[in-house]
């Protein structure tokens, strides 16, 4: 397949993304970093003002809940997650407030977001928002302003690319979305989204996650995941796969590089030998690599890169390889 116009922006120079879509908490309070940090797996008792990091909220079993980019902003905590689990969020966190100090606000409505990714992403944002974010590192975070408008401006790299988060009053999305536009930015569309995101091997929650799902098999706890900052929950799970598995798991997410010209749907069955060795959750047909990718929940003992394996399209068995992700790499910022 070509490359699309969209696809060379965002691989090039910089796209957008409308991400209002999704879920946005605020977690007030003088104690709101402590209460998070006992249920969130990663360090967030640590976190600066303007900082911030990628964390989950798992069963004590270890099973996802949900993932989350967690923003202090200062005064308070702003948390954006797939929309589909805020309530689920709102319910398990209100119920373990007993005496501390702190307030939950749901502001998924009232504010939203936009994403700005590729190697051009700061140029555009800095200029939109008149302050160089060039200097931002991973999850940097500031109040910032357009148009009279409060913008939280705040970096966070995804699709394999260099990129910014910029939530707004939902009054303000219009234009600030036009100013964007103005400065370069293209918009991407979703399935050009979904390209680069397979391209980088990024899951996503509740397409490549689900709440069966253990970091570890998702490839996602040496970003969500820390085992100095003390307990949590699911964190015995965790270090005990760690430590007596040697981090081994029966399934991991893996990328398959596949043969032909159609992509496999979500839930194809991929077949290693005789026997079924996982499903497919996620595939596109790569403008890069001109050919279909997926990814897929493959059992450990066919997880080498190379490892010959086929994938059912439709009624027909296409031969496919385990590859290592991510299946392009692009530099960032």
């Amino acid at each position: 397949m070509a490359a699309s116009q969209e696809y060379l922006a965002a691989r090039n120079r910089a796209g957008m993304i409308d991400l209002g879509a999704r879920g946005r908490i605020v977690v007030g309070g003088a104690d709101r970093r402590t209460f998070l940090h006992a249920l969130l797996t990663n360090d967030i008792a640590l976190l600066a003002a303007g900082s911030g990091c990628y964390a989950a909220l798992l069963t004590p079993q270890g099973r996802m809940v949900a993932d989350m980019n967690v923003f202090e902003l200062g005064d308070v905590i702003l948390i954006d997650a797939t929309r589909e689990v805020v309530g689920v969020l709102l319910q398990r966190f209100d119920q373990l407030i007993f005496s501390e100090d702190v307030q939950l606000g749901d502001v998924s409505d009232a504010w939203g977001c936009i994403g700005v990714c590729g190697p051009q992403a700061a140029a555009v944002a800095g200029a939109v928002l008149g302050r160089d974010v060039s200097g931002f590192a991973p999850f940097q975070n500031a109040r910032l302003e357009h148009a009279g408008e409060l913008v939280v401006a705040a970096r966070r790299d995804a699709l394999g690319l260099t990129g910014f988060r910029l939530f707004a009053p939902g009054t303000a999305m219009p234009g600030l979305a036009n100013a964007l536009c103005d400065a370069g930015a293209v918009i991407l569309p979703d399935e050009v989204v979904e390209a680069l995101r397979v391209e980088a091997g990024e899951p996503a929650f509740l397409v490549d996650m689900g709440d069966d799902t253990i970091p570890t098999e998702a490839g996602i706890e040496g970003t969500a995941v820390s085992y100095v900052k003390g307990c949590f929950p699911g964190q015995e799970v965790l270090v005990r796969i760690r430590d007596r598995g040697h981090g081994k798991v029966v399934r991991k997410l893996a990328g398959l590089t596949v043969e032909g010209h159609a992509a496999p749907a979500a839930g194809s069955p991929i077949v290693g030998g005789e026997k079924e060795i996982g499903r497919v959750t996620s595939a596109v047909m790569s403008p890069s690599l001109g050919k279909p990718i997926a990814l897929g929940y493959v059992h450990r003992d066919f997880l080498a890169p190379g490892t010959a394996v086929t994938v059912t399209v439709g009624e027909t068995s296409v031969p496919a390889a385990v590859t290592e992700l991510p299946f392009v790499r692009s530099p960032r910022g």
